[in-house]
């Protein structure tokens, strides 16, 4: 998937948060959300596009649960290179 940015937080050395950027512009902000699952919630814009993909628990998510995210989106799903900083997390 092209234009796929990660970010992944830790505290003490371990992850406990991590974000899928979604083509989202500086200083946008989410005005709707909508869980997925137990560890997955999209952020929208306001005109309704998604712009971030939240993974709660970086630890124990499955890849199934972030690919199902992007399939309710309608988007491609990325790689399991693309995802490779949440595994390394």
């Amino acid at each position: 998937m092209r234009g796929l940015s990660i970010q992944v937080s830790s505290r003490k050395g371990r992850p406990f948060a991590a974000y899928i950027y979604l083509n989202r512009h500086l200083g946008q902000r989410a005005a709707k959300t909508e869980q997925v699952s137990s560890e997955v919630v999209v952020d929208y814009a306001a005109d309704g596009r998604p712009i971030g993909i939240e993974i709660v628990t970086p630890e124990v998510v499955a890849l199934d649960q972030i690919y199902e995210a992007f399939d309710r989106l309608g988007l491609g799903r990325p790689s399991p290179d693309d995802l490779k900083p949440l595994r390394a997390a």
